[in-house]
């Protein structure tokens, strides 16, 4: 068995795409995965699983929450190591940048093709930068994220590609949860 992470993209935000934790767990039990855990509001499992493809994962949870709540979520799978490998990447890694919580990962679910990295790299944000790997795009938001401009939505329009945001202690935690 292997440990996965999965990562809901807007679920209970505004009062929209409604799902409790206790259910998200029972619906999670029921694709036969172990040890399920969820963290926060915002849609965080960590669980084991004998399937060994995230892909698949991704469409056995997104098609199971379909069918149990009656709307479409965004999911991205990762594993462990690839979670430890994104927060090891991170080039954001301060002590006051941290404090301040100005840190935010945007995990994307592929690899942007080559023309739009192209066209985003050379982007630039007032009180905002960005480091870009394969499966992850690191925001210093000194606004703080609620004020950034480059968000999740703006992020997922320019590269083409499904994302998901957390902050450093969401992403640190389900870390810590999945060893």
């Amino acid at each position: 068995m292997k440990t996965y992470i999965a990562f809901l993209r807007g679920i209970n935000v505004s009062g929209k795409h409604k799902i409790p934790m206790a259910e998200l767990r029972e619906l999670c039990d029921g694709l036969k995965f172990e040890e399920v855990k969820t963290y926060i509001q915002s849609g965080n499992v960590v669980f084991k699983s004998e399937l060994q493809n995230t892909s698949e994962l991704e469409a056995l949870i997104a098609k199971a929450i379909f069918k149990s709540f009656g709307f479409e979520v965004p999911v991205i799978v990762k594993t462990t190591s690839q979670l430890r490998d994104v927060l090891n990447d991170n080039p954001f890694e301060s002590e006051d940048e941290i404090i301040r919580k100005q840190v935010y990962f945007v995990l994307l679910n592929e690899v942007p093709k080559v023309d739009e990295l192209t066209t985003f790299k050379v982007q630039s944000y007032e009180n905002e930068e960005f480091s870009i790997s394969d499966n992850c795009i690191y925001l210093k938001c000194k606004a703080g994220y609620g004020k950034a401009r480059l968000n999740n939505n703006l992020i997922e329009r320019k590269l083409k590609v499904l994302a998901t945001t957390r902050n450093y202690r969401t992403m640190h935690k389900l870390l810590e949860l999945s060893n």
